[in-house]
């Protein structure tokens, strides 16, 4: 009986490439402003309650807090361990497009003209980062894939 040792999944030449890529798309000066302004922006989303004077509208108050803390856990992640968290922008995209829509879902009398500007601004805004840093996979991918229709790069 003779004992191989079988390599591991992580030591495969296309998780290796894929971790690569991942590391190249999050050290970019690109990729690092998405992630700052994420953050800052569900930052901002949880405190805005209390920034703007609305948090007697409870429920609102609420929605925006854990909304905006979610946001940020989210987009604050990419750069420390993006191959593993890039597909959480999506989440953080459909955190976004609530963040629009909570001032008329939420239980309560919060229809007002400073709760409406503030969310669909900061949601607008939450949704446009998500949906960069959603996209810095994506063109990465589209990159890969023509450079391996074309040729470049194939493995032989």
């Amino acid at each position: 009986m003779s004992s191989s040792v079988h390599p591991t999944i992580e030591s495969h030449p296309d998780i290796q490439e894929l971790r690569a890529r991942h590391e190249r798309a999050a050290t970019t000066p690109r990729a690092q402003a998405i992630e700052a302004m994420g953050l800052i922006t569900g930052l901002y989303l949880a405190a805005s309650p209390w920034i703007l004077g609305f948090n007697d509208f409870s429920t609102l108050a609420v929605t925006n807090l854990i909304t905006g803390l979610a946001y940020a856990l989210l987009m604050g992640g990419f750069g420390h361990a993006y191959e593993r968290t890039h597909s959480m922008a999506w989440a953080a995209a459909a955190l976004g497009a609530w963040t629009v829509v909570a001032p008329w879902v939420v239980a309560g009398d919060v229809d007002t003209a400073r709760t409406v500007t503030n969310n669909i601004i900061v949601g607008l805004l939450a949704l446009m980062l998500a949906l960069a840093a959603a996209s810095a996979a994506s063109m990465r991918s589209a990159e890969r894939g023509r450079r391996a229709a074309s040729g470049y790069g194939a493995r032989t």
